[in-house]
């Protein structure tokens, strides 16, 4: 073998180098982009949400006069879904709305006309049904950033997401109130 067949093992192995970090750096931002899409879904579900409550509130006004104060904190804690910056914020807000709802429909139990009328009785369904949603959103997310912080962090990915400014993503954890199991009394 001469030197023409030394070059040309040379040129084949960085080829093939090339190729497989075009490859890896490919592989890596498609998976950040599934994270970025994860997080869309989010959102949307959230939006929905945020898209109910003017009509729960004011279905819930019309059966109750002296519940405002519940209802004063589901409308900051929607407004406080819609100011968040980030995500974690944004799921914190979120699961302040989640509190603030839970109490809004332990109200509704005292009010047995409320909890007969069949708009409340739809946007009580419409709601648990986005919950559920946005539940399973979040682990979407989850499982998203799971494997993109994988890629980015393993050998060979860890290599060029050094170089390619890819950093490490936070998922969406319990909040201390929920981990927290409750205290349920007979």
């Amino acid at each position: 073998m001469g030197p023409f067949g030394i070059a040309l093992i040379f040129i084949v192995i960085a080829v093939v180098v090339v190729v497989a970090c075009i490859m890896l750096y490919n592989g890596i931002v498609q998976k950040r982009n599934r994270v970025d899409n994860a997080w869309q879904n989010i959102d949307a579900n959230l939006q929905r949400r945020n898209d109910l409550i003017p009509n729960l509130v004011e279905t819930v006004q019309g059966y109750t006069s002296h519940e405002s104060s519940t209802l004063q904190a589901v409308t900051e804690a929607r407004a406080a879904v819609s100011a968040a910056q980030t995500p974690q914020q944004t799921m914190e807000a979120s699961d302040q709305l989640s509190g603030a709802l839970r109490q809004l429909f332990a109200v509704a139990e005292a009010y047995p006309d409320l909890k007969a009328s069949a708009n409340f009785e739809e946007l009580q369904q419409q709601l648990a049904d986005t919950e559920n949603r946005i539940v399973y959103a979040r682990q979407s997310y989850n499982d998203c950033v799971y494997i993109y912080n994988n890629a980015i962090q393993t050998f060979p990915g860890n290599l060029l997401a050094g170089m390619g400014n890819f950093s490490a993503m936070d998922g969406f954890e319990a909040s201390n109130d929920a981990r927290t199991a409750p205290k349920v009394k007979f």
